[in-house]
C-alpha cells in the first residue's frame, strides 16, 4: 500500500507540473501578443520659414528635429523647390540618406534663384512606414545697386529755365551679372505750380563713338501737378541700353514745356543683380525722329522721311528685337467717327515690314487714360483716351521680336504707316518715333549695321 501511495503522487505531481508549464507560456504568449512593436518616424517642424533672402546667395541654414523608433531601414530625405538639405550642415544637395540611429537632426537652407515667394517641400521616407513632409517657404529679394543723376533739375522755357539738360554721371561698372535695369522719373513742381499741359518729354543717353542722343524712354508730363502720387515717380525698363548705361555716361532729359512754371526733374536708376538672359547686348538705331513732338514723321501728308532700312546683325546674334517709341501729335483733319482728329488722337494701325512682308502691327490705339495712377490732374483733360499713349503715364515701348534664324544676318526693314490723307484744315499730324535693333550674345558682341 505505501509503495502504491508514492507511485501515485509522482505520477500526480508530474502531471500537474506539465499543466502548470503550458498555462504558463501560454500566458507569456498573450502578454507578448498584446504589447506589438511600433515604427514611428515624426518631425519637431511641419513648416520652415526662411523670410527674406538675396537671389543667388544661400540663406543661413535652420535645423530640423526628427524621431525615429523602431526603424527597419534607412531614412531618405529629399526636398524639392531651390532648398538643400545636409547632414553635416558643410555638404548639401537635394537628396541625402542616412541612419536613423547615428543622429536626430538634419540642415535645411534656402537659395533662391529668381524673386518672389518660393515653396517645396522636404520629405523623409523609410521602408515600411508613412512618410513625413516638411513645407519650405521662403522669399527671393534681389540685391539692388541705386545711383541717383539728375536731382532736382528745372525744365522749362521761360524764367531763365531750359527745356533740356544734360550732365555726366558714373553708373554701374560691372554688369556682368545685372539682370534688369529700372529708371525712375519724378516730377516735383515749383511754387507757382507744375505747366498746365500735357507735354512730350524723354530722356536720352549719348552714343560716345558717334555722338548720337538715343532715346531710351519716353512720358508725356501731367496736367497741372507732377508725380507726387507715385512713390518713386514713373518707371521705365532700360535694360535693352544696359551697353550705353555702364561706368561714364552722359545723360540728357528733355520736357517740352512752353512756360515759366518748370517741372523740377530726378532720375534714379536701380541696377538688380542676377543672371542675364545673355551675357552681351548690342544696341543701333534704326529710326531717330523723336527730338520733339513735331520732329516726328508728317502723317497723311507727302514727306521725304526715310523709313526704309537695311539692317546687318553680326553672326553670333543669338537673340534679335526691334524696340520701338511712339506717339501721334497734331489736330489734323478730317476727323475720325467721335470727332478724333489726327494723330493724338485718331486710332490707328501700323504695320512692320520684314523683306517686304507685313510682320508686325503696331496699334495706336486706348491704353486706359481714365485708370492713370496720377488721377488728380483737374482741371486737365486726361480721362479721355488717346492713340497710344495718356498724359503722366509712360509712352508704351512696342517690342518685336525677330527669329534670327529665319532673317539671317541681313535684312530690310520699312516703318509702314496705316493710309490716311490729311485735308489740310486742322493743322498737322506728326508720329515722333524711334525704333532700335537689340541683339544680344553669350560671346562678345558688336553693334548692328543700319544702312539706307
Amino acid at each position: 500500500m505505501k509503495h502504491f501511495y508514492s507511485t501515485y503522487t509522482k505520477i500526480f505531481f508530474l502531471i500537474s507540473f506539465v499543466f502548470l508549464f503550458n498555462c504558463s507560456s501560454n500566458d507569456n504568449a498573450d502578454a507578448d501578443s498584446s504589447t506589438p512593436v511600433t515604427s514611428e518616424l515624426s518631425v519637431s517642424n511641419n513648416v520652415m520659414s526662411f523670410g527674406q533672402v538675396y537671389i543667388m546667395t544661400s540663406s543661413n541654414a535652420q535645423t530640423l528635429n526628427y524621431s525615429a523608433n523602431n526603424l527597419a531601414s534607412t531614412i531618405n530625405i529629399s526636398v524639392s523647390g531651390p532648398f538643400e538639405v545636409s547632414l553635416d550642415n558643410n555638404t548639401y544637395s537635394d537628396y541625402v540618406e542616412m541612419s536613423p540611429f547615428n543622429q536626430t537632426e538634419i540642415f535645411v537652407r534656402f537659395i533662391p534663384t529668381e524673386t518672389g515667394l518660393n515653396v517645396g517641400e522636404l520629405s523623409l521616407e523609410s521602408f515600411g512606414i508613412e512618410s513625413v513632409s516638411v513645407t519650405l517657404t521662403g522669399t527671393g529679394i534681389t540685391v539692388i545697386h541705386n545711383y541717383t543723376t539728375f536731382n532736382q533739375q528745372p525744365l522749362g522755357f521761360g524764367g531763365g529755365f531750359n527745356q533740356s539738360a544734360s550732365q555726366t554721371f558714373s553708373l554701374h561698372e560691372d554688369l556682368s551679372n545685372i539682370n534688369e535695369i529700372k529708371m525712375f522719373l519724378k516730377i516735383d513742381c515749383p511754387s507757382t505750380g507744375c505747366d498746365d499741359w500735357d507735354r512730350f518729354a524723354n530722356i536720352k543717353v549719348k552714343d560716345a563713338s558717334s555722338g548720337n542722343w538715343l532715346e531710351i524712354s519716353r512720358y508725356i508730363t501731367p496736367y497741372w501737378v507732377g508725380t507726387q502720387l507715385l512713390e518713386r515717380g514713373l518707371e521705365f525698363d532700360v535694360t535693352d541700353f544696359k551697353s550705353y548705361l555702364q561706368g561714364t555716361t552722359e545723360l540728357r532729359i528733355y520736357i517740352e514745356n512752353w512756360t515759366d512754371k518748370a517741372d523740377i526733374v530726378s532720375v534714379e536708376f536701380d541696377y538688380l543683380e542676377g543672371t542675364p538672359d545673355y551675357q552681351y547686348y548690342a544696341v543701333s538705331e534704326i529710326l531717330g525722329y523723336h527730338n520733339n513732338s513735331i520732329a516726328g514723321v508728317p502723317y497723311g501728308v507727302d514727306h521725304d522721311f526715310d523709313l526704309d532700312k537695311n539692317i546687318n546683325i553680326p553672326s553670333n546674334s543669338e537673340s534679335a528685337h526691334l524696340r520701338t517709341i511712339i506717339s501721334g501729335w497734331g489736330h489734323a483733319t478730317p476727323n475720325d467717327v467721335g470727332g478724333r482728329p489726327c494723330a493724338e488722337w485718331c486710332f490707328r494701325t501700323h504695320d512692320v515690314k520684314i523683306n517686304g512682308t507685313p510682320i508686325y502691327q503696331h496699334y495706336m490705339g486706348p491704353i486706359g487714360c481714365s485708370q492713370n495712377p496720377i488721377n488728380n490732374q483737374n482741371p486737365g483733360n486726361w480721362t479721355p483716351d488717346r492713340a497710344g499713349w495718356c498724359p503722366g503715364m509712360v509712352v508704351p515701348v512696342r517690342t518685336d521680336n525677330l527669329d534670327v534664324n529665319t532673317i539671317g544676318s541681313s535684312f530690310n526693314f520699312e516703318y509702314d504707316f496705316e493710309d490716311w490723307t490729311s485735308d489740310g484744315a486742322g493743322g498737322n499730324a506728326y508720329y515722333a518715333t524711334s525704333t532700335y535693333i537689340v541683339v544680344k550674345s553669350s560671346t562678345e558682341i558688336t553693334n548692328p549695321i543700319v544702312t539706307d
